[in-house]
């Protein structure tokens, strides 16, 4: 193990934490808060613990796989406990496991939280928390790569450890060029969905930390009623980039160089499409048949709330609690499914239940015919056998890991739905479950054992689960 580089790598994540925690000063300067002092005083120490650990170079350049997602774990969790210092030192959340559970689902872009009230939170804190989502969507490790180039396989180990989905693909020959073309692309995103939601009244606060919560799919409000107060027009501009940030970055990357066709031939978003066209008018259907009333208010909040859970973004408009058992059962369906691989949405990824389902009908196939010979193919081109062994190796680790929270998490004697849903929505880093954990509950009675539980599974359904087990394997630390 090459302790030397990762402690380089965790010097430059701690110095740019360090700058990002410098950004909420500015707004507890503009609002008048007292809290700003708490960021200012871990942004400064950070800048300077940071520059230090950078700074003390090493001869040994080795970089492997194994270094890479031991860095890119690592990151997230010094990440994660820093982030979460403004919180208790502040005492807007005292308790540290509560701090360190809000913070992470900030950075993985879960938006489960353990606050029952928002509103009556400083500026600065409401910013902070919105902000982690949009620092965790794209991924801190891909921000760093696309500043500074550190060279070498370090660039391929840590974007491909960090990276969600099955497989990641190199837009440009450089990786560094690849990551600032991503950062590019999901700031300008950003930035227009900003511009629409000043445009429609909203404030520039609001806009911002809207923005942000969409961005990252995280889904951090501040109200307390989520997106529920405001009008139909921003909503749909939300709705709408959902779904955008939902979809693989690659797509944007054709449109980028014209490369129409390569675009619209890719299976995943087609398929991602037609499963959130389909769960949206089933459940409007359902809720009209059930409920009475106009279709086309229906129609709204189901492509609000489909949009949502399958984004995993986790803002709601409506009590989807209330709804019938239909139209809750498509979300919990829904929140296993999860977005497009290499866009900033969680879930298991359509893409694995391609490769899932052409894998099923490929050995049916053999059994009917025994001497055929079938290739799985996505967009047109042959999958490779380790990709779809690792699709096979995360969803045996994602049932054990899931079944195990949900049976650790039973203490706490909640109902059951409770249990399983807050389990598939911090592991899919979704935000609000069903029940005690749904859209205006949150995950507050929750004992410390079962919020430390839950803190592991937002961090391994962020960072697609290996990281972190190789980080708590035995042989990872052994010579």
């Amino acid at each position: 193990m090459n302790y030397s580089i990762i402690r380089t790598i965790l010097g430059h994540v701690i110095r740019f934490e360090g700058a990002f925690l410098l950004i909420p000063v500015i707004i507890a300067l503009i609002y008048g808060e007292s809290s700003g002092i708490y960021f200012a005083v871990c942004g400064a120490a950070c800048l300077v613990v940071g520059t230090h650990m950078t700074h003390r170079k090493s001869g040994n350049r080795s970089f492997f796989a194994k270094e890479g997602f031991v860095s890119v774990s690592l990151s997230w969790i010094v990440l994660s406990i820093i982030g979460a210092l403004p919180f208790v030192l502040s005492g807007v959340i005292p308790n540290p496991v509560d701090a360190m559970f809000e913070i992470v689902s900030g950075f993985t872009t879960t938006g489960a939280s353990i606050l029952p009230e928002v509103e009556s939170l400083p500026k600065c804190m409401l910013f902070w928390r919105s902000f982690s989502h949009w620092i965790g969507g794209m991924g801190v490790l891909v921000f760093i790569l696309a500043i500074l180039p550190l060279g070498g396989s370090s660039e391929v180990y840590l974007m491909s450890a960090e990276s969600p989905g099955p497989k990641f693909g190199k837009l440009l020959p450089k990786l560094q060029k690849s990551a600032m073309t991503l950062y590019g692309i999901y700031l300008t995103m950003t930035v227009i969905e900003m511009l629409l939601l000043l445009a429609g009244g909203m404030s520039l606060f609001d806009s911002i930390c809207t923005a942000f919560g969409t961005a990252g799919t995280g889904g951090f409000g501040v109200y307390n009623d989520s997106m529920g107060s405001f009008s139909p027009y921003l909503q749909n501009v939300v709705t709408i980039f959902m779904v955008l940030f939902g979809i693989n970055f690659n797509f944007y990357f054709f449109l980028l160089v014209k490369e129409v066709r390569e675009a619209f031939a890719m299976e995943e978003v087609r398929w991602y499409l037609i499963i959130f066209a389909a769960a949206t008018l089933m459940i409007a259907a359902n809720l009209t048949i059930v409920q009475g009333g106009s279709p086309f208010y229906y129609l709204h909040h189901s492509a609000f709330q489909v949009a949502s859970v399958m984004t995993t973004t986790g803002f709601a408009t409506v009590d989807f609690n209330l709804w019938p058992n239909f139209s809750r059962s498509i979300l919990v369906v829904l929140m296993f499914i999860g977005a497009c691989a290499g866009s900033t949405g969680g879930g298991m990824k359509v893409s694995r239940y391609i490769i899932y389902f052409k894998t099923l009908r490929k050995e049916l196939s053999t059994l009917i015919h025994p001497r055929s010979v079938k290739v799985i193919q996505c967009d047109g081109k042959a999958v490779d056998h380790d990709t779809i062994r690792s699709a096979n190796i995360y969803l045996i680790a994602y049932i054990f890991i899931y079944m195990l929270s949900v049976l650790l998490i039973s203490f706490d004697k909640f109902d059951l739905t409770t249990n399983f849903t807050a389990v598939a929505a911090t592991f899919n880093n979704i935000g609000p479950g069903l029940n005690v954990v749904g859209p205006t509950g949150n995950f507050a009675g929750f004992s410390m054992f079962s919020k430390i539980v839950l803190i592991f599974d937002m961090l391994a359904g962020r960072l697609e689960i290996f990281p972190m087990l190789i980080l708590l394997a035995p042989g990872t630390w052994k010579k």
